[in-house]
Parts: structure tokens; C-alpha cells; sequence
């Protein structure tokens, strides 16, 4: 379709001109309109059929609806096949119209919000659709970015703007953004109007955390990266306004560019369905040959005989053209052994399954009102078959909180409660929270629980002092006070926020900051601070200082970081101390806190004084001057005095371990992608108990790898997995040993960040990766784009036989949940972009486990058992025409009347089996919870494939076998009453059918695990149904007014009113059905499968009435540490020190001193202080 497209031509570089639309639309860039819906109102018909018409089985009733309407091969009505045709084509048409109309909707939703775009010297309202490359757009605080755009100017000093990224990464913390100095002060309508710069830059491309361009304007060049962009799906935050030039837009902007295309999804039963059709199909074909060879024979010898008193068309009197023409009626007659009922069927089943999902009360979350849904009724029972899962974290996993929740302050814990018998109790929602009243700065919406510590402040415990005193001063957040009292803590790092959150609590306010001066409100009191230095933060370092003077002029350095780094660097005084907070370290870390160690350090003037001599040298080096560095913060950073520790809890979405650790048992692998940090994964990971201490090792590739480091390291990986393997598999023998006790057995994990995980993508080493992770019980990638989220779902796709499904609730996880077989939206924070994308969606992550081993496995139980008994049956019902062939002349005769034939699949039969695809349910759903166990024969394909066929359809053959030679041999040797003989085809026709539809309800009566009023009135009321219409059409009255059309007038009542006849039935029913079910009864008891036995312990457990299901607490017991402040960036030391993005004017707090008129570092201070040479643009 590469005709519809607007611009097929490769752009190799882009130019774009500010307010200049008639010189970019010479280009024909993209306008900014979205479409991610499949259909127009032109393609919609041609398209809709086509993937239609690849079900095999559309196709062959288009043939045979062909083949009807040539009278000379046809004895059946054309109408039998088009009616139904037509009406699965109308109802799956409107089921794909109506799923893309909502798309639509979505999209138009989209497009027209509004944006402010300058057009002739104005800010003029604009719907998103409408807005141009070259465009200058003017955003506000909390707005949606309208497209790629390059940022020119803002509010803030410096051209600074603060966005979120959380559609495009998942991160909610802070990102800094800022314009070019030369475009910084294009503040003014005027100014903006007379900018006519041009960019060259790269063209449209997915990586999220690249761009490269040039700016040309007044004749000078201006490099541009990626740092100047605001991409579209970013939030403007903390920034009152700000102008930008757009760049990419619509389907070209990155976000729009790691969105995969949606595809036509289909499930394993639906492909396995199709060589099926194509096998019967084939079967069907042998069947005619079969019977047209009898037929050319029986011409050729018999037939010639009959032409006296039976004359027949000339062509009809060669024996061969005679075959030629039976073989094709025959293929009409048979062709009922894939009635076109079945896939009605199987569209109002998948109906009903989507139906349950969206009534589950036990899957809506009354906190935000949100039912499940289910988006698509094409893959219910795909659900039931899983054996990947690709998890987004943040928003997915977690809530993206971060509580302070327990302290370690010399050598005393504090933030357990204890009840009066000085037992630790747990928290709850009824748990009375510490009174901060005495404080009128807190924040209110925090919440302590441990009065000790505030009894500890009021008391002026001095470590405790010092150890709110440091969480208040070490950090890099920015204050923002917008009217007395109210402050807002802007923090790039939420576990900063969180700590400093807790010290303005605890009575220590961070209130203001200058690049020289920090100003807290420590318990009521105004007191400043000299920042003399930021010894900032960085992945290799895993600590921060600064260092400062207080008002006695005392010079302290605080510092924080990962306990083992900080444990490294302290004074032999602190020993004792240490093994103290240590055990307590341990004891936060098990319970899956992020743990962090506080130390301090009081300094000598005239050590400072030299090292600082050091510092300003090093600063100024060309080469190696960061290792310089590093170098001189390790040497002031020793010494140090250990002050305790702290726990944060990133919050899990409730339920989250206790899902993971079910759906493990259940055999599924969970794999977490996320664009979070390496250690913030990790930790996530243990949390979640998808990493464990138990485990035997957990890989962890990390780094810019090479390409042959990575091949070594991952092969490595495997010899070692491979060569411990055999101890993994002692375990399989006790896997079945008991029904009710599992456990997960301790494997391994593999941990891989995103540039490693690129070059491991590449073609000669994706089945190594693959290998690797899928020898592993737990797979974290971290730090990848959208795009690589959807390249490892593929992955996976392409080259394991496994059902896939991805799980994300941002705009960033739209790529893998359209790529996976099944995509799972989560209606969390981040928008509705993955609910849009999605095939189901709920609030929570915990409802996967119930959509799985609940709804995802009934699901797949039904379909399977209602297509076993769907073959079953229309076999038994239509190779009944076959043995009757022999007996015929191979006419093509049909035995049954052509009305039973109409209405057995859309009457007699359609409710029982209906009932049981709907109802139907071998054990409750809490077993089905209970014991995760009872998923993995849908991930073993074990209830459906294709053995499972070949046995029903046998048992089929069989039956329809001796339905026809056991009346037949009766009917041979048996008398009416009166002492005539059965020899009319009439009334042999009607015993076999009423045998028919006795066995097939007795069958799926026998088949039924789970009884209900409504399986009962189908059944007995079809059989009801059977004998009314029976009687109906063979009467006199219906034969006087439709003599043509119902020809076998009294033969029901004739031929069921004889003793003799319904014996034969009663004899042909038992002897069908009595092999089958002692086959099932000797299966069930020799050789019980998990299901049996849960099945036999549900039974037994009835009369016990109802019992609760307490399900355990998944707790973590690993004694990982988690370093610190795992999403805090690099950098923002040197930003804050610089003054860049200080706020030019805020409300004066008590105390605070002025802003400092110019731009500097602090070394730069420190030189004016001592009358040194000033140095400027340093980099630290």
C-alpha cells in the first residue's frame, strides 16, 4: 500500500525555517496529525475482508457457496451458505468498525486540542492538527509539548524550562531543558516574529535521547543536541511559559516514531484452526474421490441398468463425467464437518468471555472507579496460554513514590510502632500518625508513625539535630515559594524530595538557595549557611557532599551516599557505630527499603584552604581532569563520622509480590522493561521478589560493552548456567509429588542496561541473548527507549513458540503492547495512551493475576473443550453420508431429511454446546488461584492442538459409524408390530437422526464439568425443541400447505411410535457413548492429571461450605542495599552553584539573603575571596 503513502522519498537532513511556512511546505513535511487507527471509510471494506478472508475457512465457504449454485452437483439451497456467511462477515465487520471507531476518536481527541502558534504577529488559537514545521509555539505550565520542538526562550533565567518525561521513559522526576543564550532573550512577540533562523538537522528518527542539529541565524552557526529539544509527550513543569520552534511533527516526532504500527492480532487456536480446515479440506477431498470413484464404477457396472424405467441426462450416462460430477455434490454434502456455525459460534463465545472481564467485581478498583475491560474479543483465550510477560516498572510495578519511612540515627531505630507489651505491631490506615502540629512549615501530606523521634527533636538531641540538619542541606533541590509558608520542593531525584520532605517535618526546613548561601528554618529559627562547595553526585562515586560554613563559622562537610561507600571512608571512632546501623541496614533492606548512609566531617581552615588550592589547580587541567577530581573528593571525603541511616519505600502498587510470585508458579517468566536506572531496577526487582538472595547468581551486563566483551560475557553466562543446570532439573522429579505444596525454585536472573542491550540485539548475537534470558527465571532491562521495549517482545515472538503479553501504562510502552500477542494498559498516572493501544486494561497490576489464572484459563478450558465437542459432534453428524454412499448408488443422496440438515448445527445442538463454552469450568476461581499450577497446559498447548483433534475427530468417525450400521443391520432383521418391514428410507432417516441428537446431548452432558440452570434448560430444552419441530414439519397440516417442501409427512409419528424403534435407539446411544466414558473414567482414576486432583479436593470440600482464601504475604528477605538516590542525574552540583536556574524573583522567607547579580561557580567565588585570578567556565 506503499501508493497511499504522501512522501515516499528518504529525507537524509532536515531544514527548517522559523516562520516560514510557505518555505517548508516546498519540503511536504508531515503536519501534525496523529492517526493510529487501521481503517478510513474507503479502505475499510476492501481492508476488513481481506484480513477477513485469511481465515481459511472464509475462503473455502466462499468456494462452496460458489460450487451451490451450479444446479447439475448441487442438492442442497445456495442460501444455506450465504445467510450464515454473510452474517459472520457483517458481525466480525462491525465488531473491527466499532473498535476502530474509538481509535478515531481518540486520535480527533488528540488533534484538536488547542496550541498557541504566532502567525502574523500574534498568538493565535490553533487545534494540535494544524500546527506546521517551522511553526513558533508558546506553551503554559502543565501543558502537553504539541510536537518536537526546539526550545527558544522561557520564563526562567537562562532560558531554563523544566519537563516531565514520564510518556516517554516513565521517569516522573524532573529533567532540565535550555535554550540557546543567542534565543534566550526572545522574550518579546516582536523579537519572536523577526526570528528567521534556519536548523539542519538529522532526520525524523526513535532515539529519544539524541538529536543532533545546527542552528544558522545573523550569519553565525549554533551546535544544537538534545538538550535544547522538548519532545512531544513531555509535560512543561514548574515553568510558566516558554516559546519553541517546531521541528518534527505529527507521525515524525519520536514519540510518534517508537510507536509500532497496529497489526491484526490472532491467536494460536485461530492459526492452528486454519491448517485444520485446510487438513479437513483435504480429508473432505479424499472422501469425494472416494465416493466418486464408487460412482463411476457403480454407472459403469450397475447404473447402465436403471436407464430403462429410470432415464437420466445424456452427460449422466457417462460413467466417468457422472463421478466427475458426484465428487462435487459430495463435497457440498460433507462439507458440514466445518459448518460455518462453528465460527458464529466461536465469535459469540469470545463475546460472552470479554463480557465476564468487564463485569469482574473482583477486578474493579473502587479508589479510582475503573472497571476491567476488555478492548478486543479476539484473544481470550490466548490469555490462558502465556508464558512471557514484559512489565513496564514505573507506573506499572511501582507508584512512583517515595515514603521516608524508617531511620537509624545513632545507633537507634526509629519508625517501628510498638504496642503497650512493647511488641512491634503492624502499620495500618488506622495507625494514629505523629502530630506535626508544633511545626507550621510541614507538609502536611506526610506521614510518620514513630513518636520517639519527635520526643528525640523536641529533647535537642544533638546527633539526631545533625542528622536532619545534613538531609536538609546536602541535596540539589530547588525550593519554590509562591505565598509565605507554602513551599514546593522542585527535586530531579523523587528520593531527594522525599528526604528533604522529611527534615522540614522533623523541624528542619530547607527554605531558600542562592549559589553561595543555603537558608534553613531550623525549629523556627532562620539560619544560613556558606555553600562553599558541591561535591556532586555520579554512578561511580555513589555519594554526595557539600560542604559548608555554619554561623559560628564552623566548616562541615555532609555527606550521603550508598552505605558500603560510606562504611569505606570512616573514622575508627565510628566503628561500633558502624556494626550497629549496619543491622539495621540489614533489617530495612530486608523489608525492600532503599537504604542510604549519613556521615559528617569537621573540617580544619587550613586544610580546607590547601585542599581547596588542589581543587581550583585541578579544575583548570585540560586532561583527566575529572579523574583529578574524583581524586581530591576522595581525599577530603575520608574521616568521616558516621551520623545513621535512612529507608525510603518506593512504593509497589498494592498486590505486586504477592502477583509476581503467583504467576511464577504458574511457570510464566516475567520480564521488566524499563527506562529507569540500573540499581533503581534492581532494587525494584527485589522488592518484587523477582530477585532474590536464594538465587544462584544474577548476570548483570552493564556498561558501553564492546561487542566481543558482551559475546564473552553472555557466553560465559550460559557455560555456567548450562554446566549447573543438572541441578535445577533433580528438582522436576518432586515437581508433581504434591498437589498442594509449591515453591519457586531459585534459577537465575539476568540484568542488562540499554546500550548493552543494543549491541545484543544485533543479528550474530540475538539467539545468544535470547538463550541466555530464557535459561533465566527473571530478565530486567533497564534504561531502554519504547522502541527497544518492542525489538525484545519480537524477540521473542519471532523465535520462541510462546504467547507473549506486554503490561505498561504510559505513552512509552504503546511500541511492545501493540508488538506482543496480548497488550495489557494499566489506567494509572500517565495518561490513557497505553489504555488506547491496549487489548484489555485495568487500575492495577495485581488484576494480571486474576485476567490469567482465572478468566485466561477458563477461557482457553472452554474454547478448547467446545471445539473438541463442536468436531466431535458434526463428524458423527456428517460422515454418516458417507457409509450411506455404499448403500445409495453413490448418488449423493442425503440420509436426513434437508430440513435436519438446516437446522441440527443452528438449532438441535447450537444452545448445550454454547451453554458449555460460556459455563462451563473444571475447578472454581479460587482454586484457580490457589493453584497457579493448573495454567500451564494452555502454555503446553495441551488441551487443543492436534493430536486432540485427530482423537475427537476419530471419536466422531467412530460414532457416526455405528450410527448408521447398527440401525441399519436392526432395520435389516426387525418387523413393525403389525408384522411389516422397516423399508422405507423415511423412516430410517428419522431413527438416525433422533439417535444422533440423543448421543451428542448425552455426550456434552457427559462432558460437562460445572453444571448450571441454564445448561440444564438448553439441553433438555433442545432435545424439546428436536421432537416439536420433528413433529411439526412431518405433519399433515404443514405437508397441506407446503407439499414440496416437507415431503416426509407422518414418518415421526409412524416410526416412533413403535417399541422396536426406540430400542435400536436406546441401543445405538449406550453403545456410542459407554466406550468414551469408560475410557474417561479409567483416565481420570489410573492416570489423574493436577486438575483431577483439585477437582476431587474441591468436591470433597463442598460440604465444608465456603472457606476464605488467605493468601500469604510475599515478603522480601534479601539483605541487598540499595544505593543511593538511583535516578539522581549527574551535573546538577555545577547547575546550582552556577546560580543558571535560580529563580529571579521568589518571596522573601525570613533570613534569606539576596540573590547574587551575576552568574558564578563557586570556585569562581572562592578566587574573588582570595583575590585570585578569576577563571571562568569551569567544569566540575
Amino acid at each position: 500500500m506503499a501508493f497511499w503513502r504522501r512522501n515516499t522519498h528518504i529525507e537524509k537532513e532536515r531544514h527548517v525555517k522559523a516562520n516560514a511556512r510557505d518555505y517548508n511546505d516546498k519540503f511536504s513535511y508531515a503536519d501534525n496529525r496523529i492517526k493510529t487507527s487501521k481503517y478510513n471509510i474507503f479502505t475499510f471494506l476492501p481492508i476488513n475482508l481481506f484480513e477477513q478472508f485469511q481465515r481459511v475457512a472464509n475462503a473455502y465457504f466462499l468456494v462452496l457457496l460458489i460450487l451451490q449454485v451450479i444446479p447439475e452437483i448441487s442438492s442442497l439451497s445456495w442460501f444455506t451458505t450465504i445467510v450464515p456467511l454473510v452474517l459472520v462477515l457483517v458481525i466480525t465487520a462491525v465488531k473491527d468498525a466499532t473498535d476502530d471507531y474509538f481509535r478515531h476518536k481518540s486520535d480527533q481527541q488528540v488533534n484538536n486540542r488547542q496550541s498557541q502558534v504566532l502567525i502574523r504577529g500574534s498568538l493565535q488559537n490553533e487545534k494540535w492538527m494544524n500546527v506546521r514545521v517551522g511553526d513558533i509555539i508558546r506553551l503554559e505550565n502543565n501543558q502537553f509539548v504539541a510536537a518536537d520542538i526546539l526550545l527558544l526562550c522561557s520564563s526562567e533565567p537562562y532560558g531554563l524550562c523544566y519537563i516531565e518525561t514520564a510518556e516517554l521513559d516513565g521517569e516522573t522526576n524532573l529533567k532540565v531543558r535550555q535554550a540557546l543564550t543567542v534565543t534566550s532573550d526572545l522574550k518579546d512577540i516582536t523579537k519572536l516574529m523577526d526570528f528567521d533562523g534556519e536548523v539542519i538537522c538529522e532526520p525524523p528518527n526513535n532515539k529519544l535521547d539524541k538529536f543532533t542539529g545546527t542552528l544558522y541565524w545573523r550569519d553565525n552557526k549554533y551546535p544544537l543536541d538534545n538538550e535544547k529539544m522538548l519532545l512531544r509527550g513531555c509535560v512543561l513543569r514548574n515553568t510558566e511559559w516558554c516559546f519553541g520552534m517546531v521541528i518534527f511533527a505529527g507521525l515524525q516526532t519520536k514519540l510518534m516514531q517508537n510507536c509500532g504500527r497496529t497489526t491484526f492480532k490472532r491467536t494460536s487456536i485461530d492459526k492452528l484452526m486454519n491448517t485444520l480446515v485446510l487438513w479437513i479440506f483435504a480429508f473432505l477431498i479424499c472422501m469425494g474421490v472416494i465416493l466418486a470413484i464408487g460412482n463411476t464404477i457403480w454407472v459403469s457396472w450397475i447404473g447402465r441398468n436403471f436407464q430403462v424405467f429410470l432415464p437420466g441426462e445424456e452427460f449422466q450416462s457417462n460413467a466417468v463425467f457422472s463421478g466427475f460430477l458426484t465428487f462435487w455434490s459430495y463435497i457440498i454434502i460433507l462439507n458440514t464437518v466445518v459448518p460455518i456455525s462453528l465460527y458464529v459460534s466461536v465469535e459469540v463465545l469470545r463475546l460472552g468471555h470479554s463480557y465476564f472481564i468487564n463485569w469482574d467485581q473482583k477486578m474493579f478498583c473502587r479508589q479510582t472507579n475503573t472497571a476491567a475491560e476488555a478492548r478486543t474479543t479476539t484473544l481470550n483465550e490466548e490469555l490462558g496460554q502465556v508464558e512471557f510477560i514484559f512489565s513496564d516498572k514505573t507506573g506499572t510495578l511501582t507508584q512512583n513514590i517515595m515514603v521516608f519511612s524508617k531511620c537509624s540515627i545513632n545507633g537507634q531505630t526509629y519508625g517501628d510502632v510498638y504496642n503497650e507489651f512493647d511488641e512491634k505491631v503492624e502499620i495500618t490506615e488506622k495507625t494514629a500518625c505523629v502530630d506535626f502540629s508544633f511545626n507550621p512549615l510541614c507538609d502536611k501530606a506526610f506521614k510518620f508513625y514513630d513518636g520517639s523521634l519527635i520526643e528525640a527533636i523536641k529533647l535537642e538531641d544533638l546527633a539526631v539535630q545533625e542528622f536532619f540538619r545534613l538531609l536538609a542541606l546536602c541535596h540539589t533541590v530547588m525550593p519554590e515559594e509562591k505565598s509565605e509558608g507554602h513551599l514546593v520542593y522542585l527535586a530531579q531525584s523523587p528520593d531527594e524530595g522525599a528526604l528533604v520532605t522529611a527534615a522540614r517535618n522533623f523541624g528542619f526546613v530547607f527554605r531558600a538557595r542562592t549559589p553561595e548561601t543555603i537558608t534553613l528554618c531550623e525549629m523556627g529559627r532562620a539560619v544560613t549557611y556558606q555553600l562553599l562547595a558541591i561535591l556532586d553526585f555520579n554512578n561511580v562515586r555513589k555519594r554526595m557532599s557539600v560542604i559548608v560554613r555554619n554561623p559560628q563559622g564552623q566548616i562541615k562537610l555532609y555527606c550521603k551516599g550508598a552505605d558500603t561507600i560510606i562504611f569505606d571512608r570512616l573514622d575508627p571512632s565510628s566503628e561500633a557505630l558502624m556494626y550497629t546501623t549496619s543491622e539495621h541496614l540489614n533489617e530495612f533492606a530486608g523489608e525492600g527499603l532503599r537504604t542510604l548512609a549519613l556521615a559528617y566531617k569537621d573540617l580544619d581552615e587550613d586544610d580546607f584552604e590547601v585542599w581547596m588550592k588542589k581543587l581550583l589547580f585541578a579544575s583548570t587541567v585540560i586532561e583527566n581532569r575529572e579523574d583529578q577530581l574524583a581524586v581530591l573528593y576522595e581525599e577530603i571525603e575520608q574521616g568521616l563520622k558516621l551520623l545513621g541511616a535512612t529507608a525510603i519505600e518506593d512504593k509497589l502498587q498494592e498486590g505486586v509480590p504477592e502477583t509476581i510470585a503467583c504467576l511464577n508458579l504458574a511457570d510464566i517468566k516475567i520480564w521488566v522493561l524499563t527506562g529507569d536506572k540500573l540499581e533503581t531496577a534492581m532494587n525494584i526487582g527485589y522488592s518484587c521478589n523477582m530477585l532474590r538472595d536464594d538465587m544462584n547468581e544474577v548476570f548483570v551486563i552493564s556498561g558501553h560493552t564492546l561487542l566481543e566483551q558482551l559475546q564473552l560475557k553472555i557466553l560465559n553466562s550460559v557455560t555456567h548456567r548450562v554446566s549447573s543446570v543438572g541441578d535445577v532439573e533433580k528438582t522436576d522429579m518432586f515437581a508433581d509429588d504434591s498437589v498442594f505444596e509449591e515453591a519457586i525454585i531459585a534459577e537465575y536472573a539476568l540484568v542488562i542496561n540499554g546500550h548493552s542491550l543494543a549491541h545484543a540485539l544485533e543479528p550474530q548475537l540475538e539467539h545468544i541473548l535470547l538463550d541466555l534470558a530464557c535459561l533465566c527465571k527473571t530478565v530486567i532491562c533497564c534504561r531502554v527507549t519504547p522502541l527497544q521495549k518492542a525489538q525484545v517482545v519480537e524477540l521473542v515472538k519471532r523465535h520462541k513458540r510462546a504467547v507473549t503479553l506486554a503490561i505498561g501504562d504510559g505513552a512509552n510502552d504503546v511500541s511492545m503492547i501493540k508488538t506482543a500477542h496480548i497488550g495489557v494498559g494499566i489506567s494509572g498516572q500517565e495518561g490513557m495512551q497505553a489504555v488506547l493501544a491496549s487489548d484489555y486494561s485495568f487500575a492495577q497490576f495485581r488484576y494480571l493475576q486474576r485476567l490469567l489464572l482465572v478468566h485466561g484459563r477458563w477461557s482457553y478450558f472452554r474454547m478448547c473443550n467446545f471445539l473438541c465437542y463442536f468436531f466431535y459432534k458434526n463428524f458423527a453428524f456428517t460422515l454418516v453420508h458417507f457409509w450411506y454412499g455404499f448403500f445409495c448408488g453413490f448418488s449423493a443422496q442425503t440420509v436426513y431429511d434437508q430440513w435436519f440438515i438446516t437446522l441440527f448445527n443452528i438449532v438441535y445442538t447450537s444452545l448445550p454446546v454454547l451453554a458449555m463454552g460460556l459455563f462451563d469450568q473444571d475447578v472454581n476461581d479460587q482454586n484457580s488461584l490457589r493453584y497457579p499450577s493448573l495454567y500451564k497446559p494452555g502454555q503446553q498447548n495441551l488441551l487443543f492442538n492436534k493430536r486432540q483433534f485427530f482423537l475427537c475427530t476419530l471419536q466422531g468417525m467412530g460414532t457416526s459409524f455405528l450410527l448408521f450400521f447398527i440401525p441399519y443391520g436392526a432395520f435389516s432383521v426387525m418387523v413393525k408390530e403389525d408384522g411389516s418391514h422397516f423399508s422405507d428410507q423415511q423412516t430410517f432417516a428419522v431413527t438416525i437422526a433422533t439417535t444422533l441428537v440423543i448421543v451428542v446431548s448425552v455426550q456434552i452432558g457427559l462432558d460437562k464439568h460445572y453444571w448450571t440452570a441454564v445448561n440444564h434448560l438448553f439441553i433438555w430444552g433442545s432435545l424439546t425443541v428436536y421432537f416439536a419441530i420433528l413433529f411439526a414439519m412431518q405433519s399433515n397440516g404443514i405437508f397441506g400447505i407446503f407439499p414440496s417442501n416437507f415431503p416426509f409427512v407422518g414418518t415421526a409419528r409412524n416410526c416412533l411410535s413403535e417399541k422396536s424403534v426406540w430400542l435400536v435407539i436406546l441401543l445405538t446411544t449406550v453403545v456410542c457413548v459407554v466406550p468414551g466414558l469408560v475410557v474417561s473414567f479409567l483416565r481420570v482414576d489410573l492416570f489423574p492429571t493436577l486438575t483431577d486432583k483439585v477437582r476431587h479436593l474441591q468436591q470433597s470440600r463442598k460440604k465444608e461450605g465456603p472457606q476464605e482464601q488467605n493468601l500469604r504475604r510475599v515478603r522480601r528477605t534479601s539483605s541487598r542495599r540499595s544505593a543511593y538516590a538511583f535516578s539522581h542525574q549527574q551535573g546538577y552540583g555545577e547547575l546550582i552553584t552556577s546560580g543558571k536556574n535560580m529563580k529571579m524573583s521568589t518571596v522573601s522567607s525570613a533570613g534569606s539573603p539576596g540573590r547574587t547579580p551575576h552568574s558564578s561557580t563557586w570556585i569562581e567565588n572562592m578566587l574573588k575571596r582570595k583575590n585570585e585570578v578569576p577563571i571562568k567556565n569551569m567544569i566540575i
